[in-house]
């Protein structure tokens, strides 16, 4: 063979083959009726993105899924694109824009400012992509699309008009979450709730009609400015004869009702609740079922209007003064402000610690304000139902299915109206257009006439308003082309669990509502990547791994490798950058094992027929184990196991074939006694290789790749369109596998013997054997294996008058084995440095136990520390008593 470098050089070697991968156009599907397809569509990255350790994960188990496939003989299509991300992406030009001109969007106008947004994407928005193939992700790059996109832009405008047609879209007054830092309305689920220390303030409402008060209890003082009643449960004895009665909101002065209703919960509190409907979602449904007028207090920044605005059914009926030390105050110092006001009106009864939820933007990370607007809203019960049940007979698949199909189930069945609408200039514009008399038409184009002008509505769809026809809609919807026909439904989909209810369930609700069909049928939930001490990577901690970095250091082989082999279904996985010497050194072993079988072979061979009557104990064990391996590997990926199917191959690369297989046919390789013998060791060694390349290609594609095309026959184009490789049951043989393994037993007791008695490497030692006839003939028919392996010299039955006094001694499978002493070792030199060894080990005994006896160090070392120590000690513990039985045996 031509010359194999001595390392393992991945940079260059990545390079090439994913060059060529491309020139090949392997990645490209077409409609293939010949063959049946097998679909994945990416969860496509935000345009803001650049590859995180998560994208790395992600993508990698998607990669692997997909090369899989491909080999088994799929037409497998992984459609790649990016989303639009409407509040990250236009936070990110904002921010661009006040840094470098000192602008804002309104400087620019919207028309300009949107231009400068798709600038900014073309210049920035491919950098994902690049990284994606960095890592060798097999996409279909010829069918890359883009959220806005013309033909995903036509498709989002369909859906709202046919949501629309139906009744399922809607506008109206609703209680949104308001996010003040992004001035837009967010859905229920792009809120994440967080537990906060605050303040539950007892106030003194007094009652209009006499100078008693009651107390009422809230969180949220500031808000009293838009109180319509007080609200007390029905089944309040004590407090129902009050129903009916009127109170001042301290304050402001203004009389309001007290009311009852079954939302209040008589044990919270005072058991009296302010009603403030349009900024608390419940006081919302309350006022609706009371027909209570709403106050608008603040605006959309989160700071007190200069009047607040009085609505009774959806109309603006007042305007209400406010102090003027409070217009234009932020919600938070005017809280401080009301609560000093009545302090010093002796109108707060006391303020007690209290430690709630409060609701936080999942994307600025503020606290969201309840907020009266309107908005446009998705029906989502009528949509549910169907999804509910696709996933509850298994037309959906979750895996792993019990975690998430429960949480999955409880959101579907307590799903609320979602809201669609955001205050942005960034998205899908809503195809909604109103004239100067107050009409509106939902239309694809502008309705204008030269006698009549119609403007668009200016707010734009949700991001994952469009993220949801992905499966569908990158196929060419709503036409019906062939690719949709033969590419969907789409077979797997590989996502985080943080995106169930945003994408995965919405997915399913459009795939049944406009194809009648679901949109995958497979879900694989990956978990999320940890540091060491399993905390959430973030830029605040740094703690964050840069995939392109461990690229850089370890190859991208070495990353995708670590990534799937500390995985496991469905669960989060802890990992430094160290981690990845695990993949770096795996991939080193195999290419030393290369280098070692190229070195032997002048033309690659790896058909063994010719000289099967030369096959050994030792080729046909491998050839077994091997065939288990790709059963074990096929079994595994398609079961989603998928660590479990990496570390089927790692073993049997790692400790079957280099460990044990290349060590046993050496001497054949150097000293055969026919040719035939060292062609049958040589053809077999090959064969294996090669076929140990196509399992692992889906998950380490680069190394794969170039170990395969110098060991491929005549015709052979690529380890990426090579088949998948089958298990054979003929090739199962547990009589080989069984005699192996015990030889392998007794040749792991001989090296750990050598290692604790200090024997030399290089010394030859003797090993003398009693037990059952078939056994000892077993092991003395393999003494060229304890030669090599393990350095025995000469092996043979025990006589009778072995001194076994002199002897180490250990017992494998009913068969005693001896190793004389004598000659291995000068027993005095052996039995002082063991002393010293003790009386060393004795010493850090000691000294960590009191270590963990000190009380000071107990309580302010962290948990991770004290256990770290505990298994310090373990390890010394452990070490002491081995020294100790050595000793004893010299005694």
């Amino acid at each position: 063979m031509k010359e194999i470098a001595r390392q393992y050089e991945p940079a260059g070697i990545e390079k090439k083959w994913y060059s060529f991968w491309l020139d090949q156009e392997y990645f490209h599907a077409t409609v293939n009726p010949d063959k049946k397809p097998y679909t994945i569509v990416i969860p496509p990255p935000n345009v803001t993105s650049v590859l995180h350790i998560g994208h790395a994960f992600n993508n990698t188990i998607q990669d692997m899924l997909i090369r899989y496939k491909r080999k088994a003989g799929f037409e497998t299509l992984w459609m790649p694109g990016t989303d639009h991300a409407g509040i990250a992406t236009q936070a990110v030009v904002e921010r661009n824009l006040k840094q470098t001109q000192a602008k804002s969007r309104y400087d620019l106008g919207r028309e300009k400012f949107v231009d400068r947004i798709w600038q900014w994407k073309e210049e920035n928005g491919s950098k994902i992509i690049e990284q994606l193939k960095r890592m060798g992700c097999s996409c279909d790059w010829q069918r890359e699309r883009f959220t806005m996109d013309e033909g995903l832009s036509r498709a989002v405008q369909e859906v709202f008009i046919r949501f629309y047609e139906r009744g399922l879209i809607y506008r109206g007054p609703r209680i949104v979450n308001w996010d003040p830092a992004s001035a837009t309305a967010l859905a229920d689920d792009e809120v994440d709730h967080v537990e906060t220390q605050g303040k539950l303030y007892h106030l003194r409402y007094k009652l209009a009609d006499s100078d008693e008060y009651i107390v009422v209890a809230t969180t949220r003082p500031e808000t009293l400015l838009g109180d319509t009643a007080v609200a007390i449960a029905p089944d309040d004895q004590a407090k129902l004869h009050l129903r009916g009665r009127r109170v001042i909101i301290p304050f402001v002065n203004r009389p309001v009702p007290i009311i009852s209703d079954e939302h209040v919960d008589k044990e919270f509190g005072s058991g009296f609740v302010k009603v403030t409907p349009a900024h608390d979602p419940n006081d919302f449904e309350i006022g609706q079922r009371h027909h209570l007028p709403q106050v608008i207090v603040l605006d959309k920044d989160g700071k007190v209007l200069p009047v607040c605005q009085l609505f009774d059914t959806g109309r603006l009926i007042d305007e209400l003064p406010v102090p003027a030390d409070l217009a234009g105050v932020d919600r938070f110092e005017a809280r401080k402000k009301i609560m000093a006001a009545l302090e010093l009106a002796g109108q707060v009864e006391k303020i007690e610690n209290h430690t709630h939820a409060v609701g936080h933007s999942y994307r600025s990370k503020v606290p969201v304000e309840p907020y009266l607007s309107v908005q446009w809203f998705v029906k989502m019960k009528p949509l549910a139902q169907a999804a509910l049940e696709v996933v509850q007979d298994g037309r959906v698949a979750f895996y792993p299915k019990e975690r998430f199909e429960k949480t999955y189930e409880h959101w579907m069945t307590t799903i609320r109206d979602w809201c669609i609408s955001r205050q942005l200039w960034w998205g899908h514009r809503i195809p909604v257009w109103y004239n100067d008399a107050g009409e509106m038409k939902v239309t694809l184009t502008d309705p204008s006439t030269a006698n009549e002008k119609w403007l668009q509505d200016p707010d734009v769809l949700d991001t994952w308003f469009s993220s949801q026809l992905w499966p569908f809609s990158t196929l060419g919807w709503p036409d019906q082309t062939a690719e949709l026909d033969y590419f969907y439904p789409t077979d797997t989909l590989v996502t985080g669990p943080d995106i169930i209810f945003f994408w995965v369930a919405r997915m399913i609700m459009s795939g049944m509502e406009f194809m009648d069909e679901v949109p995958f049928r497979q879900v694989y939930f990956n978990g999320i990547v940890r540091d060491e001490q399993g905390r959430k990577m973030s830029k605040s901690l740094g703690n964050g791994i840069d995939p392109l970095k461990m690229i850089e250091e370890y190859s991208a082989d070495a990353m995708r490798f670590t990534l799937m082999m500390l995985s496991s279904e469905g669960q989060d996985l802890n990992l430094g950058e160290r981690s990845f010497e695990i993949g770096r050194n795996f991939a080193n072993k195999i290419w030393n094992a290369f280098r070692f079988l190229g070195l032997q072979i002048e033309t690659p061979d790896s058909n063994f027929e010719p000289y099967r009557e030369f096959l050994t104990l030792e080729d046909r064990w491998i050839l077994s184990r091997y065939h288990r391996a790709i059963g074990e590997m096929t079994r595994n990926l398609d079961r989603f196991r998928l660590s479990e199917a990496v570390e089927a191959i790692y073993h049997f690369i790692w400790h079957d074939y280099c460990d044990w297989y290349l060590e046993m046919i050496k001497k054949r390789l150097y000293k055969a006694e026919r040719p035939e013998e060292k062609q049958a060791a040589l053809t077999v060694a090959t064969c294996i290789m090669k076929g140990s390349m196509e399992l692992l290609h889906p998950v380490m594609p680069f190394i794969s790749e170039e170990i395969w095309q110098n060991l491929k026959s005549a015709g052979e184009e690529s380890v990426v369109i090579s088949a998948w490789p089958e298990a054979d049951s003929a090739w199962i043989d547990e009589s080989a596998e069984k005699e192996v393994a015990f030889i392998q037993e007794i040749i792991g007791s001989v090296r750990n013997l050598r290692a604790e008695m200090n024997v030399p490497p290089a010394k030859g030692l003797t090993l003398l054997i009693q037990g059952e006839a078939q056994q000892t003939e077993m092991v003395l028919n393999n003494a060229r294996h304890f030669s090599a392996l393990a350095k025995v010299e000469q092996l043979a039955l025990a006589p009778e008058t072995l001194d076994r006094n002199d002897c180490a001694t250990f017992v494998r499978a009913g068969v005693e084995c001896f190793v004389p002493l004598s000659d291995l070792i000068d027993r005095d030199k052996e039995k002082q440095r063991l002393q010293k060894e003790i009386e060393k080990f004795s010493g850090l005994v000691r000294s960590a136990e009191a270590k963990l006896s000190n009380e000071a160090f107990l309580a302010k070392a962290p948990p991770q520390v004290v256990d770290t120590e505990k298994g310090k000690l373990a390890a010394l513990k452990e070490n002491l008593l081995k020294l100790e039985q050595n000793y004893a045996r010299f005694a």
